[in-house]
């Protein structure tokens, strides 16, 4: 029963009033508090993961854990402190690190949750994305959407970990998720590197050849695909560097001033985001940069893969190098520090505020410390 706030004349109608609201499921709303708040009440806090023990840990998986024993993935979940146990790394998305050894194969499956993969280090390692395989080497970015058949191959000699991110807790909360496994349909290459309908993996994957021509650059016909997102399913590393190192050497940009560059993975066909759950970036930090703190709603997930610095979350500096993984809850505020030229890709479910029509940033005032 809610504990009463005020003094009533007559406390047995009340007391009964109470008691039979209660019965009904009903809460009185004049009883209650803390459900309207001045800024948002975020139960995820900021923390770092760090490369070296993400890696180790990985290691000993791969040693101690077949894959297929207690399911098809061999997955650390990055699990945010605050979350109560939850294997979430904020309230709305989902993080973690997969070790794939050699010669081994993650089978296929499908789930409503969209997934991404950002790849750290290494090479070698393919997926499968609705029978379109995709080579996968560091700095590339990945798409799994919602609902795709994929699965993960590594034909070489040596292991292999990146980072995935998925909204499952975004979906998980709309009550959305199903999953499906592949019985069957895991692809069986005749040669290592191969798929199960081309012994020799191409170069470039099919979604690579039809969209992958470039910006302004598409295939006569090309439409927005349905389900709503990206048809490109693989953003090569070479292209990014390409875009961040135009940007820092046009001296009229912004970014040139300022020793900030940052680009925004797209749709080719729209230049929307890439999933309609997720927004991907990558962002290229020089020493000395000049870029303003900031806070803003949505969370964030930051994966460190050049360089070394530090990522300061509402005041508290916390040091990276490459192969970190960062959670940034929302309303949390945020500034860079680079100590050589740093590069971190970061996610977020800025999508889904701004469709909803909730993102805000706030600029913070300049601290007086210095780091």
């Amino acid at each position: 029963m809610p504990t009463r706030r005020f003094d009533a004349t007559d406390d047995g109608a009340l007391d009964a009033l109470y008691a039979d609201v209660a019965e009904k499921y009903l809460q009185p709303l004049w009883e209650l508090s803390g459900l309207l708040t001045p800024t948002p009440t975020v139960r995820a806090v900021p923390y770092r993961w760090r490369g070296k023990d993400l890696r180790d840990l990985g290691e000993r998986a791969g040693e101690l854990v077949p894959v297929g024993r207690g399911g098809d993935r061999r997955v650390l979940s990055l699990s945010n402190p605050g979350l109560g146990g939850a294997p979430y790394a904020t309230s709305t998305l989902w993080g973690a690190v997969q070790y794939l050894g050699a010669g081994e194969t993650a089978p296929a499956h499908r789930h409503t949750p969209a997934a991404l993969r950002f790849v750290l280090e290494g090479e070698g390692v393919w997926t499968q994305v609705d029978d379109d395989p995709l080579h996968m080497a560091a700095g590339d970015l990945i798409l799994t959407p919602s609902w795709t058949w994929h699965e993960h191959h590594n034909p070489g000699a040596a292991p292999m970990t990146w980072f995935d991110a998925l909204d499952l807790p975004l979906v998980e909360a709309l009550d959305a998720v199903f999953f499906e496994p592949g019985a069957g349909r895991t692809a069986e290459p005749a040669n290592p590197g191969g798929s199960a309908s081309e012994p020799s993996a191409p170069g470039r994957s099919a979604s690579e050849r039809h969209f992958g021509g470039g910006p302004g650059l598409l295939p006569g016909g090309a439409t927005t695909p349905a389900p709503a997102h990206s048809p490109l399913l693989r953003y090569r590393w070479t292209d990014t560097d390409r875009a961040l190192n135009g940007q820092l050497h046009d001296s009229a940009s912004s970014a040139a001033r300022s020793g900030h560059a940052h680009v925004r993975f797209a749709d080719p066909t729209n230049g929307r985001d890439v999933m309609p759950t997720m927004r991907c970036e990558m962002h290229r930090y020089l020493p000395g940069h000049t870029e303003p703190e900031e806070r803003r709603t949505g969370s964030s997930l930051i994966a460190v893969f050049h360089g070394t610095g530090a990522v300061v979350l509402d005041g508290v500096r916390y040091d990276v190098a490459p192969g970190d993984l960062i959670a940034v809850p929302s309303w949390t505020s945020q500034r860079v520090v680079a100590d050589q030229r740093l590069d971190l890709f970061a996610v977020s479910d800025a999508p889904v505020l701004e469709a909803l029509a909730l993102y805000r940033t706030e600029q913070v005032p300049a601290a007086t410390d210095t780091f």
